[in-house]
């Protein structure tokens, strides 16, 4: 049996257009279920919000959404997750961190670092931290 651990984020109502933008980013399917959708409208002013959304490409990249319902508490946190994407193709990683980029703080730009040949991290017009990196094998 094999599983898969994938990125849930937590939006007050920019869930729509952040999966719209990670799809443009890393292209695959993207899957938008709203409120009404899912017949589950309980405040008709998030009727159109996402209660479920995903993006799945076929590298492997997935990453789902949802709007936490205004009748829910909400604190995203100072940097309370980061999400990664690692890659052994140095275009590819670097043409991800261009398009994450449009918006972006950058808080590490993205260069050759003593543990990778290429690392990077920024803060996405969203407020999510991305750390973009070449995997290569541990050396203890």
């Amino acid at each position: 049996m094999t599983i898969n651990a994938t990125t849930h984020l937590n939006f007050r109502g920019d869930a729509r257009a952040a999966l719209t933008f990670y799809h443009a980013v890393f292209g695959g399917d993207q899957a938008l279920l709203t409120y009404r959708d899912a017949n589950a409208v309980q405040n008709p002013a998030e009727a159109d919000q996402i209660m479920w959304g995903q993006v799945a490409a076929e590298n492997g990249f997935r990453v789902m959404a949802y709007d936490v319902p205004s009748r829910l508490g909400w604190n995203p946190g100072e940097v309370s997750f980061f999400l990664s994407v690692r890659g052994n193709d140095a275009d590819e990683i670097s043409a991800y961190w261009e398009r994450l980029a449009e918006g972006a703080t950058i808080i590490q730009p993205l260069a050759p670092a003593g543990w990778s040949p290429l690392y990077g991290m920024l803060k996405d017009k969203f407020g999510v931290t991305w750390v973009l990196d070449i995997e290569v094998a541990y050396a203890a």
